[in-house]
């Protein structure tokens, strides 16, 4: 099997064209990443990822969905059930601990039982950041709260019920994204907290999870450590943070290379996430011209990047046994605690 490159890819629709198949044949992304416009019915979908994992003639190739709960499901009714968002399970654990966390597993759990019957194997969940009072709802109730405390035990429960479905997390957004005034799909978020209070509470929960295998970046500037870019793209974050201060030694991948945080065209984008030393470029979109541009200049896996990626992937298991309709039943009786 040829290398594979440093990116993800989306595409376009509900199944690939020629030219998709044609271009992931060529260029060889490391994985993949549905939205709601790949998303129809259940055998679309399966059909789907079974069709990008051909296009590269690799039947276990990654593949990513953003199914967190809430507004940001990718995978609705009545394909699946709806999800509460991560502050609602964050309000069960303000109730009562056990509980809390006991529903914090289930959650992860049931989601990777939904994406397994489609043979979807990366979750980007859960939500590590820490929203600030009057920030951007960009995070607001996606998050499992406003502490620190509750953020780690709740997260680090959903991780856990979504490995034992059978599903692999991306803990996000790296080193934290709860402190953006404006919404990084539009604007460049710019945080001039200082540093220590920045590891106190931003960057807290990104320590405790740290052994997870895959992360995702944050496009906010800290101006503490690098005025001048976001973290995305900065080496310094990458190096100084992400690296030796929160210690995450797993695959690391960008947020979505489309957002209007980012400066430049794709391909310049792109070759900036490489250069600040992220592992992966995420393209989300589906636009040929934006993939073809992201492609030229991703380099093929190697080195750190291929050792990071190789265990991203080797830490994949089988679903363990549950009774779902018995979890089903559990989940909703402790989420009318919230």
């Amino acid at each position: 099997m040829s290398e594979s490159k440093s990116f993800i890819s989306g595409c376009k629709g509900l199944s690939l064209t020629a030219d998709e198949k044609a271009f992931f044949a060529d260029e060889r992304p490391w994985g993949f990443i549905l939205f709601g416009r790949n998303i129809a019915e259940p055998g679309q979908i399966a059909d789907l990822v079974a069709s990008l994992r051909e296009s590269i003639g690799d039947e276990t190739a990654p593949v990513l969905i953003d199914q967190e709960g809430g507004r940001v499901q990718r995978i609705r009714p009545p394909i699946v059930p709806a999800y509460p968002n991560g502050a609602a399970l964050g309000a069960v654990y303000g109730q009562d601990a056990e509980k809390g966390l006991r529903a914090a597993w289930l959650h992860g759990r049931l989601i990777a039982h939904d994406l397994q019957r489609f043979g979807i194997n990366i979750d980007c969940l859960p939500v590590l950041d820490v929203p600030l009072e009057g920030g951007s709802d960009v995070i607001g109730n996606r998050a499992y709260g406003r502490d620190v405390e509750t953020v780690i035990a709740v997260a680090r429960a959903v991780a856990d019920g979504l490995k034992a479905g059978g599903v692999q997390p991306v803990i996000k957004h790296m080193p934290g994204h709860g402190r953006a005034f404006v919404d990084s799909h539009h604007k460049l978020p710019i945080v001039d907290a200082p540093r220590a209070l920045l590891e106190e509470t931003d960057f807290k929960p990104f320590v405790a999870m740290k052994d997870e295998t895959m992360a995702m970046s944050a496009h906010m500037v800290f101006t503490a450590i690098d005025p001048e870019r976001p973290a995305t793209t900065s080496r310094k974050v990458v190096d100084e943070i992400i690296r030796r201060h929160i210690g995450f030694k797993g695959l690391l991948m960008s947020d979505d290379v489309s957002m209007n945080a980012l400066d430049g065209d794709m391909a310049t984008r792109a070759r900036n996430i490489i250069d600040a030393g992220l592992d992966l470029v995420l393209h989300c979109h589906g636009i040929m011209e934006e993939m073809t541009a992201v492609a030229a200049v991703v380099p093929p896996l190697a080195g750190e990047g291929l050792a990071r990626a190789t265990a991203a992937r080797a830490a994949f298991r089988p679903a363990e046994p549950a009774d779902e309709p018995a979890l089903r039943e559990e989940f909703a009786s402790l989420l009318a605690l919230a």
